[in-house]
């Protein structure tokens, strides 16, 4: 499994993340819409931490700069 988020992409999905959870909790959102970001928020903060998202593999996209020499 090669890391395919750089560091923008990254710190992007987190952000999403801490903002729906601040939704949530302020009771801004509810019900099925809180599931379903709920569900997103969860899924951004791990593939942010992991470093890899599965869906860029068949669309063959990667944010993560090469640092080659």
């Amino acid at each position: 499994m090669k890391q395919n988020l750089g560091s923008f992409d990254r710190v992007l999905r987190i952000s999403v993340a801490l903002v729906i959870a601040a939704l949530y909790f302020t009771e801004q959102i509810s019900g099925t819409v809180a599931v379903v970001l709920g569900l997103f928020a969860i899924i951004f903060t791990l593939t942010s931490f992991v470093g890899f998202c599965p869906l860029y593999v068949p669309l063959k996209l990667s944010t993560k700069k090469d640092h080659k020499k």
